[in-house]
């Protein structure tokens, strides 16, 4: 499927795009690969759908418990959320068509600093050709995100340090000044 860049910003303006949330709980999926590849299956079997519409999608998985994280599966042009289109005429021209990928979004506060992360997953070909494939690489992905969540430490906030002021002395040297005659 290809779009160009008002049609792509209009539908996601619009939320003109197949959308769906499924929340788990983290003792659902555990660590398994057998406990999370139905949802991922699901999930990637919602993008190839979108693409035999041509249709966008925005797939989420809602990991709750402790450390809660968001998973989401996101069809567009370039490596920006949904709630980031606007920026994307930043990067692309318009008139123009692009074909979509498939991207892989992990949202929590304890995934990094800016608690989102961004991948691709794969292009519409891939998707089409061999989902088996993306589902695996997505149960990878998913594993490996539940990891980092689980593992991350927060960065240390700065401690409060004491101010201390010194004055400096300042010297003010008066030179001569001599006439010449």
């Amino acid at each position: 499927m290809k779009i160009n860049l008002k049609d792509l910003n209009d539908k996601i303006e619009n939320q003109d795009y197949i959308q769906d949330l499924e929340t788990v709980k983290y003792a659902d999926i555990s660590k398994s690969k057998s406990k999370i590849k139905p949802y991922a299956k699901k999930m990637v079997k919602e993008v190839v759908a979108a693409f035999k519409h041509d249709s966008l999608v925005q797939t989420q998985l809602a990991v709750t418990g402790q450390r809660p994280v968001t998973f989401a599966l996101e069809t567009n042009i370039i490596n920006l959320p949904y709630a980031n289109y606007k920026k994307v005429a930043n990067f692309f021209e318009e008139g123009q068509e692009y074909g979509l990928n498939v991207y892989f979004e992990t949202r929590s506060e304890y995934v990094n600093v800016s608690h989102f992360r961004i991948d691709q997953l794969a292009t519409e070909e891939e998707i089409e050709q061999d989902s088996d494939a993306v589902v695996d690489k997505l149960v990878d992905a998913i594993v490996e995100k539940i990891k980092v969540v689980r593992e991350y430490k927060k960065p240390e906030s700065k401690a409060k340090t004491t101010k201390t002021t010194t004055k400096k002395k300042t010297t003010t040297e008066k030179k001569a000044t001599t006439k010449k005659k």
